[in-house]
């Protein structure tokens, strides 16, 4: 969108703007002049606020590289100043995902967007609704002496989030309760009484928490969905395993957005209804 249509209008933003970025870049005109193969008089003559003279495109773009700032910025075309490829560098970011509870990034992202609406899909049961026993089982092969250390730090984050006036909503796949509740695939293994304490646990944080925390359990083999996090609407976060992959562009925020909206409307179970479903799951264990 133009900021302003009148030549001379034009040709003022533009002054402005060159100035404001020589000044950020430390660029004199002798040295703006050097870089961009021109004349010092040529970029003193774009300086002067007694012309409406606008240079040609080869110019703009080379001054632009130059001080480090886009095109369109410099003719008044956007507000944003950061080239297209840091636009995009900001835009996409992968960091490393460590085999931990709530790991650095994580919360980071989290404190970030308190007060947001957080919608979840994790890798298995969120690590937030875990007990302390299911954590241990879980990670102690991984993490071996320093499990209690880390289920401690991890339980303080945890507590944080749970106080930082977010609204969760968790979608997941129903055969990973079903798996859980059976001690199948990557919970086998897991002894009887462990299993019905979470659930336990999982029953009383659904019921007390609602409506700030649902849970939509969905049937994978109809819609499936990779392990993301979406943070109100400031980015999403994709999790591969070792990497995440977080966008913070608008355009992919509300896609992967939609796409979690995909899977509360396609869930088996209505959430007020989990803590019944749930319950049966229990039984099922102890009979």
């Amino acid at each position: 969108m133009l900021i302003n249509t009148d030549k001379r209008d034009r040709a003022d933003l533009f002054r402005t703007r060159l100035h404001e970025a020589m000044i950020q870049a430390k660029a004199t005109q002798s040295s703006l002049a050097r870089e961009t193969g021109v004349d010092r008089s040529t970029i003193s003559q774009l300086l002067r606020s007694d012309t409406a003279r606008l240079p040609n495109a080869q110019l703009v773009a080379e001054c632009a590289t130059v001080l480090g700032v886009s095109a369109d910025w410099l003719l008044g075309l956007t507000e944003r100043p950061e080239q297209a490829a840091d636009l995009l560098a900001a835009a996409l970011t992968m960091t490393e995902a460590p085999r931990a509870l709530i790991d650095e990034q994580i919360f980071n992202w989290h404190k970030e967007a308190a007060g947001y609406k957080i919608r979840h899909v994790p890798a298995g049961l969120p690590d937030m609704l875990k007990s302390r026993e299911l954590l241990q089982w879980e990670y102690e092969p991984h993490l071996g002496r320093t499990t209690d250390q880390a289920i401690g730090a991890s339980e303080d984050r945890l507590e944080w989030m749970r106080g930082a006036r977010s609204d969760y909503e968790i979608a997941l796949p129903i055969h990973d309760l079903r798996a859980f509740a059976r001690a199948e695939g990557y919970y086998a293994g897991l002894p009887k009484p462990l299993r019905i304490e979470q659930l336990d646990r999982i029953i009383t944080l659904t019921d007390q928490l609602y409506p700030a925390l649902r849970l939509h359990p969905f049937n994978a083999r109809k819609l499936y969905s990779a392990p993301v996090t979406i943070f109100g609407p400031l980015l999403a976060v994709i999790y591969l395993g070792r990497n995440y992959i977080a966008f913070r562009d608008t355009e992919r925020v509300d896609a992967i957005t939609q796409h979690f909206d995909g899977l509360v409307r396609a869930a088996e179970i209505p959430s007020r209804d989990i803590p019944a479903y749930l319950q049966s799951l229990r039984d099922e264990i102890k009979d």
